[in-house]
């Protein structure tokens, strides 16, 4: 199966994990040789030396390129944000995508800079989720058939893709997805979101723990734990970051709702998050303890927290100058400097 014939259900969702390619650990060998020729001391460039590296091992190539980065934004309603999980109301959703078209938003700005795509793939914000404290978000049915547009949404050829979102209310079910899989307190996951005041916050709390026990039969597994406390952009998430493994196309993690997403292929498959880095920690409360449980480090710290792919974006620049350094800068040879003294 291939994202050009996307799963129609959750069987061929777990049949199609058991699908994605491993790294090119040729291609990345050979970069670490470069790495060591060139005119710096080994490791001085930190971790712009590991991007490099790891983007040759997942590009499949010696030599990385960052000519073609993408910026892929899933938007989507909740059900919850009826509740006052936010600060905003939900037509603030419909709103942005508007701005995101007219090219006023925050990330149409960093996609400039770094010379990224950008793509919104609007999903359905007139059939809001299921409100999580009640019920289910979402039938099987309809979680599968999100995650199938996620996979048909990435497309080969590009270098590098971030992953960002946009829907009122979802940090509440990213906080109930994040519960569900890792456990704690609801407190341990749940933040103000867009800016919600201490009342807000214990009522988002609140509806957390009620949501996770409201579908507590429901969570059997990673996949069941999306259903039933989820969005559609989370799911749609899911699909794209197993679309770019298939694509070995390497993946920027945005902030805590796209983690959030990415710890269903983390809980789903040993390593199917290899391909992804974080780009940068989130001001949102559970952001860090998140990174954490998936063994990552992000590549920024800038008390960000807007979402809709900012971060990641910014990221790419990072991405692009480990891959200038990686294949500009001359080996000792090339620019005759002695190299280090093998007695020191």
């Amino acid at each position: 199966m291939s994202p050009n014939q996307p799963p129609v259900s959750f069987d061929e969702i777990r049949a199609l994990l058991k699908e994605l390619p491993g790294p090119d650990e040729a291609a990345a060998d050979l970069a670490l040789a470069r790495q060591e020729q060139l005119t710096k001391p080994s490791g001085s460039l930190g971790r712009l030396e590991e991007i490099a590296v790891w983007l040759a091992r997942w590009q499949g190539r010696a030599s990385p390129g960052m000519e073609r980065p993408r910026t892929a934004v899933f938007v989507a309603n909740h059900g919850i944000a009826a509740k006052g999980v936010s600060a905003y109301p939900q037509e603030v959703t419909q709103q942005m995508v508007q701005n995101f078209v007219h090219g006023g938003a925050a990330v149409n700005q960093l996609c400039s800079v770094a010379d990224a795509d950008l793509r919104v793939y609007e999903m359905a914000l007139e059939k809001p989720t299921g409100d999580i404290s009640e019920g289910p978000a979402m039938l099987e049915d309809d979680c599968a058939r999100a995650i199938a547009y996620g996979l048909m949404a990435v497309e080969e050829g590009f270098d590098a893709m971030a992953l960002g979102e946009m829907g009122i209310g979802n940090t509440t079910a990213a906080s109930a997805v994040c519960l569900a899989l890792f456990g704690g307190a609801a407190d341990d996951w749940v933040g103000r979101g867009t800016g919600l005041d201490d009342a807000g916050l214990k009522r988002k709390t609140a509806l957390v723990e009620q949501a996770v026990a409201v579908n507590r039969d429901r969570l059997s597994d990673p996949l069941s734990i999306l259903c039933a406390l989820g969005g559609q952009e989370l799911a749609a998430i899911v699909g794209a970051i197993l679309a770019a493994r298939l694509a070995r196309t390497p993946i920027l993690l945005d902030g805590f709702v796209s983690t959030a997403a990415a710890a269903i292929v983390h809980k789903l498959v040993p390593g199917g998050l290899d391909h992804c880095l974080v780009a940068h920690r989130s001001a949102e409360h559970a952001h860090g303890r998140l990174v954490e449980e998936l063994g990552k480090v992000p590549l920024l710290d800038l008390d960000m927290r807007l979402g809709e792919g900012s971060g990641a974006t910014l990221a790419f620049l990072l991405l692009k100058a480990a891959v200038a350094c990686h294949n500009g800068m001359a080996t000792f040879d090339q620019a005759a400097v002695s190299r280090r003294s093998r007695d020191n």
